[in-house]
C-alpha cells in the first residue's frame, strides 16, 4: 500500500548492487565565462524541434568533456541503442536536455552544449565516468508511453531525500516556487529525462516527490544520485498553455480607435 506521508527525511536507502555511482576525474569549469561570439549570451531557442516521451533508452556514459578546438563546450557520451541509427543533426535527450549529435561512431557520440545550456541545466555538474539517461527524439510511427517532453529543461532542482519502502524508493526533490505552481499531484514531470508520475506536492517545503519501482531503478540514473545533487526539471507543458490563455483572457484588451 502506498504511504500517506512521504516527506519526512530519513537516510538515503541502500540501493541494488548492480549501480553504482562513478565519480572519477572531476572536470571544473565555470558556465559564466562562455558567451557567444558577439559577447552576450543567447536567449534559449524555445521553438518546438524535437518531442521526446520521457521513457529512456538506454544509461550511457561521459567519456569526456570539456573546451574543444572549435572554441564551443563538447559532450562525448558512449553509448550503444541510440547510436544504432543515428545521424548528424539528429537530437537525442541527454539527462531530458535536447542536444545535438556533431560526431558519432558505433560506441560514442558527440554533442555541443551551449552556454545557455549550461547556465540552465545541471549537465555542468558532469564528471568523466558519470551516467545519464538518453532518449532518441520521437518518431511518428514510436509508442507514446510516457508524455510529451520537448528537452527544454525549465531549470533544476535539489534531491532533499531518498527512502526506501520495500524494493521502491521513495525520492523527495526542492524546486523553485516558480516551476513548483506547475507540478501537481498525480500530474507529470521529467526528471532528468524521465517521465514520472508526481504523488505528492509541499508548497511550504516548495518540494514534490514521486515513486521508483524496482524496474524503473535498474534503468534511469536518479537513484545513482546522492542527497544534494541537481536534477533537470521540465514541467508539464499543458500547464503553461492554461497559465498563458488566462493571462491573456484576464488582459484589458486596448481600443481600437
Amino acid at each position: 500500500m502506498m504511504a500517506t506521508q512521504s516527506f519526512s527525511l530519513l537516510p538515503s536507502p541502500q540501493l541494488p548492487p548492480n549501480i553504482a555511482s562513478v565519480r572519477p576525474n572531476i572536470l571544473r569549469f565555470d558556465s559564466s565565462k562562455l558567451t557567444t561570439k558577439c559577447g552576450r549570451h543567447r536567449r534559449q531557442n524555445l521553438s518546438i524541434r524535437s518531442v521526446f516521451t520521457g521513457i529512456v533508452e538506454e544509461m550511457g556514459q561521459v567519456k569526456d568533456m570539456g573546451l574543444a578546438d572549435h572554441g564551443g563546450f563538447d559532450l562525448k557520451i558512449g553509448a550503444r541503442v541510440v547510436v544504432e541509427d543515428v545521424k548528424l543533426g539528429d537530437s537525442i535527450a541527454v539527462n531530458g536536455t535536447c542536444l545535438t549529435v556533431t560526431h558519432f561512431d558505433a560506441e560514442e557520440f558527440t554533442v555541443g552544449l551551449a552556454p545557455e545550456t549550461l547556465r540552465k541545466t545541471s549537465l555542468e555538474e558532469l564528471e568523466r565516468g558519470s551516467l545519464v539517461n538518453l532518449e532518441r527524439a520521437l518518431q511518428p510511427v514510436s509508442r507514446m508511453g510516457g508524455h510529451v517532453v520537448q528537452g527544454h529543461v525549465d531549470g533544476t532542482g535539489v534531491i532533499v531525500s531518498m527512502e526506501a519502502e520495500g524494493d521502491s524508493l521513495w525520492v523527495k526533490v526542492k524546486a523553485d516556487k516558480a516551476l513548483l505552481k506547475y507540478i501537481v499531484p498525480k500530474g507529470f514531470v521529467a526528471v532528468d529525462g524521465t517521465s514520472l508520475t508526481v504523488v505528492d506536492v509541499s508548497d511550504e517545503e516548495s518540494c514534490f516527490n514521486f515513486m521508483l519501482v524496482a524496474y524503473t531503478q535498474q534503468n534511469v540514473v536518479i537513484p545513482t544520485k546522492k542527497v544534494g545533487q541537481k536534477v533537470n526539471l521540465e514541467v508539464d507543458i499543458m500547464g503553461k498553455y492554461v497559465e498563458r490563455l488566462l493571462l491573456t483572457i484576464n488582459t484589458p484588451q486596448e481600443k481600437k480607435g
